[in-house]
This record gives structure tokens, sequence and C-alpha cells, in this order.
């Protein structure tokens, strides 16, 4: 599948519920970057923006137990307590959860600018 052909529905199963609970909890600006051939770590990046603290960690305890009914935990979690940037890796997909400011200074789109992308309706 060429990147331009990327879509919603031909992501994994797991993948597809991280994105909808993303919705659930209202974030913004939710992006998923196919980092398949420009990464050897993961598959794809979900990232996603909160207003706030509190909306960041909602987002991230939304995905973290709607995808654990797949069966599935993060391998690791970071930023959590902090809430400015909470990152869940599972291993082919890692979710980043940022605030707004949080995610302009890190500019991740930027940094994987060659990534195929798929922008979800928030």
């Amino acid at each position: 599948m060429k990147k331009d052909e990327l879509s919603l529905e031909t992501l994994d199963k797991d993948l597809r519920t991280a994105v909808e609970a993303c919705q659930e909890k209202k974030a913004a600006e939710i992006l998923v970057l196919d980092l398949r051939g420009l990464a050897s770590f993961t598959d794809y990046f979900l990232i996603c923006s909160g207003a706030s603290n509190r909306q960041l960690k909602a987002i991230a305890d939304e995905i973290e137990e709607t995808v654990a009914m797949m069966k599935r935990k993060p391998a690791h979690r970071e930023g959590y307590p902090r809430g400015e940037w909470i990152l869940m890796d599972y291993v082919d997909f890692v979710v980043h959860v940022f605030t707004t400011s949080s995610r302009a200074y890190y500019d991740l789109e930027r940094l994987w600018g060659d990534a195929g992308r798929i922008a979800v309706a928030s």
C-alpha cells in the first residue's frame, strides 16, 4: 500500500481503537503518521492535543483502558505525572498526547515530514 492510499480503515484495529479513544475524549488535531520504511522502532505515531493537563490525562487514560480491552498494554509510558507530553508505546504504534504548546515546541509533524498522514476528525 502506498502512503497516499493510507486511510483510517486500513489501520490495525488496536490503533483505530486508540484513535476512537482520542475522539471520545475530545482530543484536538488527531493525526496518524505512517513511519513504515522511515523508522525501525515503530510503524505509526498517533499524535493528538489536549487543552489542559487534566484533559491530557483523561485522553491517555481512555486510550489505555480501551486498548486494554483488546488485550494490549503499553510496553512503556512516560510523562503522565507532569502531563505536558504523555507518550505510550504499544510497539507497532506510539501515542503522543501533547498540550498545544508542547506539540508546537517538539513539532513531530515537521520532524517526520516524509511520513504518510491521516488527519482524523475530532
